[in-house]
């Protein structure tokens, strides 16, 4: 049983999944669906960005590669996916953090409009 929803905002987020081989698209699903249906989410799924407000990322992992997508709560119960991309070093690109939370920014306008 659902106990969030997830969509996907503009079309940044198919972007990013359309690019990865199928491996990593359905491990990317399976967190989605982690994120959707577990009341608790484990950290190692989905994770605060420090120094963000309300902006998390969903961690997607397999064998030694990583992947990130942005996210945030809508309503509590909604969630709304952002941009994603391969990470390849320790530290999350600060690029990534601001078009994500530039994408927060523009989907809150839109919808108090």
């Amino acid at each position: 049983m659902k106990v969030r929803e997830v969509i996907a905002y503009l079309n940044y987020f198919e972007d990013f999944l359309q690019e990865q081989p199928k491996k990593v698209q359905d491990k990317i699903f399976k967190i989605i669906e982690a994120i959707e249906t577990l009341e608790r989410v484990p950290a190692n799924y989905l994770k605060s960005m420090e120094g963000t407000s309300g902006l998390y990322e969903a961690r997607i992992q397999l064998a030694s590669n990583i992947w990130r997508v942005f996210c945030f709560f809508d309503s509590g119960k909604l969630v709304i996916l952002l941009n994603g991309f391969q990470k390849k070093t320790q530290k999350t690109p600060k690029g990534e953090i601001d078009k994500a939370l530039r994408l927060m920014k523009k989907y809150y306008e839109e919808k108090n409009k």
